[in-house]
């Protein structure tokens, strides 16, 4: 299958997530993405466990379908190896702190003026200017200091954040999202751009329906565990063996709930009239339907909610949500073969294209597995570039 993305060269200055997670995504559509990182130890992801025969599985995830090229940035040679890397190059994505590349001689900037075409991505945690731009940040702080944790867990908990790194992937997703569009723009203008990316906005940005609550209102939102602050019935609802999602956000998906759990009479009830009334009263509507769910249990439900097309849902685990059949119909796990030969499963890019799933997946690379191939096709000097 062809990529959408096939003949675009991308330079990776990244760790962690953020960056690289961009890097994949583009990978994924068919760019050339090649790391680079520092000899010794690379990405500081390589080290995250689950490790499988010395490799770990998180780095795995998140650079697919990409080279890596050993090369140290403190040493001139390492500096212009990277400099011609990048006047080869269409993108540069890179994740450090504002102030890094410069100080390299990297910085969108300088690397322009030899390649006025270069689509170059900074992500950092505030943006590349402004009063917090030096501060550094994690998907911890930052999900703290755009409000997500706010709004979090149980009304009255103590502080959460969400289990998925929603701020890192958030501005991922920006971010390759950004560097395509610009690549579409650079076909009229000949021109390149730099993307400026901060977590900070990106989490603020996802936040629409918590911001406009704020901008029409002038209150904060507020915690609700799974509630939801404009629909009801919908949240999770304990019954007789566990807990179950229920989405019935509309009033002919209200009235279906209420057959089918054998409580026709709760339509009429002048507090449920409309979803604005029922979100209001939820707290006595959620008593009411988990009376009626205490005698039933998880599949009973299920059973008779997808019957009634009122959706709905187990509140899975990963396992539980990986082996589900519409997983494998879609082929989203798919084998992927790790440097050291042995082969384990990833999660795989989630789009089909044409009917299909899209693309295959090259293994993710061994530390520095690159360098020779791609600089030796350069003929760069081999100071400040070491394999691993």
């Amino acid at each position: 299958m062809t990529g959408f993305l096939d003949g675009i060269k991308v330079i990776e200055f990244c760790s962690v997530a953020a960056g690289p997670f961009c890097g994949m995504l583009l990978a994924d559509m068919g760019a050339d993405v090649i790391k680079v990182e520092h000899p010794a130890a690379g990405d500081s992801m390589r080290a995250w466990p689950p490790i499988t025969s010395g490799y770990s599985e998180n780095f795995a995830s998140l650079n697919r379908n990409k080279r890596s090229v050993a090369l140290d940035l403190k040493d001139p040679g390492g500096q212009a190896a990277a400099r011609e890397l990048i006047a080869g190059a269409d993108v540069v994505v890179e994740n450090n702190r504002p102030g890094v590349m410069a100080r390299l001689g990297l910085d969108h900037d300088t690397v322009r003026e030899g390649n006025p075409g270069l689509v170059y991505c900074s992500i950092s945690a505030f943006g590349q200017s402004g009063p917090r731009a030096a501060e550094g940040g994690f998907d911890l702080t930052l999900q703290a200091m755009s409000g997500i944790m706010s709004v979090t867990g149980e009304p009255g908990g103590d502080p959460v954040k969400c289990g998925v790194p929603i701020a890192d992937f958030t501005t991922g997703l920006y971010a390759a999202f950004a560097v395509a569009a610009a690549l579409r723009d650079r076909t009229r203008t000949g021109q390149g751009g730099h993307i400026d990316a901060s977590m900070f906005g990106c989490s603020l940005a996802v936040a629409a329906l918590q911001t406009s609550q704020f901008f029409g209102s002038g209150a904060d939102p507020v915690k609700l565990g799974s509630a939801h602050p404009r629909n009801a019935p919908y949240q999770a609802f304990r019954t007789a063996d566990g807990h179950l999602a229920l989405a019935a956000g509309n009033n002919s998906l209200f009235a279906a709930t209420c057959a089918a759990v054998d409580r026709p009479e709760l339509v009429h009830d002048a507090r449920f009239a409309t979803t604005e009334l029922r979100s209001r009263h939820q707290d006595a509507l959620r008593e009411i339907l988990e009376e009626a769910f205490a005698d039933r249990t998880v599949d009973e439900l299920l059973t008779t909610f997808r019957a009634a097309k009122v959706p709905c849902a187990p509140i899975n685990t990963y396992s539980q949500a990986l082996a589900d059949p519409q997983v494998e119909h879609m082929g989203w796990v798919r084998p992927l073969t790790l440097p050291s030969g042995d082969t384990t499963e990833t999660f795989g890019p989630p789009l089909w294209i044409d009917g299909r799933p899209h693309g295959p997946l090259r293994p993710p690379p061994a530390l520095g597995e690159h360098t020779d191939e791609v600089l030796g096709a350069m003929a760069v000097p081999a100071t400040g570039r070491r394999a691993s």
